[in-house]
């Protein structure tokens, strides 16, 4: 890790721990609390209330940090666009849920519509401006596979599964914070040995996230809403791209594909058998709660997941 990782952790962290500190209350003032899902584990009631949008504060941390950096490395710019498009994705997200009272805010269309607009652009600078172009590297070979036309669908399954699957696994206090954490350490690590000129915005998701969980660790005090949660996805899948590694979200953003897939086989199974369910409750975190594990049992362990999985990716690459 280079020194302008290095400050680029400070920076976003002691932008984070100050503006959250400033947020919170202003949260509560404005009653901008969390609305429970009926459906949702009965544990999880006693969270109504609690602040949400807590993402907004480190949304714009890792954006101011990422542009201080800009300069030096223009290729977080990309990464800062995907990460913040889907920021203000969630932010749209999470205001109408808080606007009318509800669990759900924009309607599934409306969210997935946005959502293709935002990745076609990013799409856009890959295929015509990117200097790795529709290459994609695969992982524990040495070979770089030029995708051709084929890059573009890759690139949108990529995106729009990375950026849900994130979305689901904030669901547990410290959850999605504590998965982020070490998937954004090896993007940082990775950048900076192979050059690819990405660390510094990958460094400030670090140091974002560390500065997250002083107040999102259970119990939290804050949840970071759509508005944080799409956003680290975003920046998960920029960053696995703009590495050329797209294959690698597999292993090291194994969390956010286990979820999302917890909850189609859930949907799926659900439907096929009139009413039964595969898990007690998906996502998966939830079925592991319902099956007696706390909260911050669930998070030691997926987070101990990913750590693993991040040092196998590291052999992969």
């Amino acid at each position: 890790m280079n020194i302008s990782s290095v400050f680029a952790v400070i920076i976003a962290f002691a932008l984070t721990v100050f503006g959250e500190k400033a947020a919170i209350p202003m949260l509560h003032r404005f009653k901008f609390g969390q609305e429970v899902r009926d459906d949702g584990p009965q544990s999880h009631l006693k969270k109504q209330g609690t602040p949400t949008m807590g993402g907004i504060v480190f949304d714009l941390a890792i954006l101011v940090t990422g542009l201080i950096f800009a300069p030096r490395y223009p290729r977080v710019l990309p990464v800062l666009f995907l990460t913040m498009g889907f920021g203000l994705t969630g932010f749209l997200d999470d205001y109408l849920k808080i606007a009318k009272h509800r669990s759900e805010g924009l309607t599934v269309k409306q969210k997935f519509a946005i959502q293709l607009v935002v990745t076609a652009l990013f799409c856009v600078y890959m295929v015509a401006m990117s200097p790795t172009r529709t290459l994609v590297k695969i992982p524990f070979t040495s070979i770089e596979w030029n995708m051709g036309w084929l890059y573009v669908p890759l690139l949108f399954l990529v995106v729009l599964g990375t950026d849900n699957g994130t979305n689901f696994t904030d669901g547990v206090d410290g959850l999605c914070a504590s998965v982020t954490l070490p998937v954004a350490a090896f993007f940082t690590v990775a950048s900076a040995v192979y050059g690819t000129g990405i660390e510094p915005v990958a460094a400030a998701v670090m140091g974002a996230m560390m500065g997250f969980l002083v107040f999102n660790a259970h119990p939290a005090k804050v949840f970071m809403g759509d508005t944080g949660s799409l956003a680290l996805g975003g920046f998960v899948a920029g960053s696995a791209l703009m590495l050329g590694q797209p294959f690698m979200i597999i292993i090291v953003g194994f969390i956010y594909l286990i979820e999302v897939i917890s909850v189609m086989i859930q949907v799926a199974y659900f439907k096929k058998t009139h009413g039964k369910r595969f898990f007690r409750m998906a996502p998966i975190h939830h079925h592991f709660e319902l099956g007696g594990w706390s909260e911050g049992r669930v998070v030691a362990v997926f987070m101990c997941v990913t750590v693993i999985l991040c040092l196998v990716g590291w052999l992969g690459i």
